[in-house]
């Protein structure tokens, strides 16, 4: 086994996570991971997804070697090598030449509810920048929904997030459908996921 660090969340969602991504993707694209933390995701996604490229990044440059080693272990060819981004920065990656290429698809699971609320209209704001026309924004994770009840694990982990820290939480979809339209990304599909999650497509205008 592995002596990469290593997420059991991130194990026990990916193939659920990946049955999704094949059923809203087309065939083949480039996709741009966010957060992508110690790469399991990516690794099996590029892995399950063999006619797609992608290009993880990560806020902690200590998480980039670690991406990095795991793909090695994989023996992945359509796999590139981590990049660091901030989403919160102004042009994405956060080091090198900005992306010059529009991707397919962006895909973001578990930022949101454990940063501050600022870094979600900043994922809207770089997803339209780097999105080609009718791309698609992926994000993963818990939410709020209005008229829908949330599940007393939600309401604990919420409450967990906000001792941790006042600017962490669950966010209401409906706020982030908010700032979603505000750069012209359209909410195109729900999917309920294992564990009282939602995997939300956004589509960008074509």
């Amino acid at each position: 086994m592995s002596a990469l660090p290593f997420s059991p969340a991130a194990e026990r969602n990916r193939q659920p996570i990946l049955e999704t991504l094949r059923l809203v993707l087309p065939n083949q694209g480039v996709a741009l991971e966010i957060a992508a933390g110690t790469g399991q995701h990516a690794v099996h996604f590029a892995a399950g997804l063999p006619n797609w490229t992608w290009q993880p990044t990560d806020q902690d440059p200590a998480m980039l070697p670690v991406i990095s080693a795991r793909a090695a272990e994989a023996g992945l060819d359509n796999m590139r090598a981590p990049l660091r981004l901030d989403v919160m920065a102004a042009t994405w990656p956060s080091a090198g030449p900005e992306f010059n290429t529009p991707f397919d698809a962006i895909f973001c699971a578990n930022m949101l509810h454990i940063s501050p609320w600022a870094t979600c209209s900043a994922l809207m704001q770089g997803a339209a920048r780097h999105l080609c026309p009718g791309g698609v924004l992926i994000t993963y994770g818990p939410y709020l929904e209005d008229g829908i009840p949330t599940s007393e694990g939600n309401l604990r982990f919420d409450e967990s997030l906000r001792a941790t820290h006042p600017e962490w939480g669950i966010r209401r979809l409906a706020a982030v459908a908010e700032e979603a339209a505000l750069v012209g990304l359209g909410l195109k599909a729900r999917h309920a996921m294992p564990a009282n999650n939602l995997l939300l497509v956004w589509e960008r205008a074509g």
